[in-house]
């Protein structure tokens, strides 16, 4: 039985040994547990960070956007309706224009009243940002803001001067509504080779 005692002692101090051997790698386990933890939150809170940050850009992107949006409309919501009023001011224009002296000489209010509805059309007009484009003959043809209605050579101009006005045009804002149309030069003659 001797020999037995000195296996349980050689069996207890063994298991005593195992036991501090598995405590040790029970602590260094959880050590490594809370790193792996730690490590996760913290790729967690990274990712949480740059979704809220995106969120963020997001949400000023859209107040950007609907704050231009809000000017935009402003400013261009009138644009049917100007186009619809344009042809009411090519009309009291051409009612100027062809009215002779005769003819205004018979009836002078009406074409009193037509010159000062005419300019209250512009007034309103200008109100809401449409302004008139009106080239004068001379002038460098725009393609931004000028119609080509025909080309000519005349003499004494340029190649791309404006020679004639045809009909007046109309901005809004900073876009273009209606261009104006011209008469455009091709240069002067050629001279013939002699």
């Amino acid at each position: 039985m001797v020999k037995d005692r000195k296996t349980d002692e050689f069996d207890d101090e063994f298991l005593d040994d195992i036991e501090a051997i598995l405590d040790e790698d029970q602590e260094i386990s959880d050590e490594a547990i809370e790193a792996d933890e730690i490590s996760a939150l913290r790729a967690e809170s990274a990712e949480l960070k740059d979704r809220l940050l995106r969120a963020l850009a997001d949400a000023e992107n859209v107040r950007k956007r609907a704050d231009r949006d809000r000017r935009d409309a402003e400013v261009y919501g009138a644009t049917r309706f100007a186009r619809d009023l344009l042809p009411v001011y090519d009309n009291f224009a051409r009612a100027l224009e062809h009215a002779t002296d005769a003819v205004r000489a018979a009836a002078p209010a009406l074409f009193e009243g037509i010159e000062l509805t005419q300019r209250a059309l512009l007034s309103a007009f200008e109100k809401n940002k449409i302004m008139q484009i009106a080239p004068e003959p001379g002038e460098r043809f725009d393609p931004n803001l000028h119609q080509a209605m025909f080309e000519a050579p005349v003499p004494g101009t340029k190649a791309g001067d404006v020679i004639q006005v045809m009909g007046t045009g109309f901005t809004i804002g900073d876009r273009l509504l209606r261009p104006a149309q011209v008469g455009v030069s091709s240069g002067g003659p050629a001279t013939p080779p002699q």
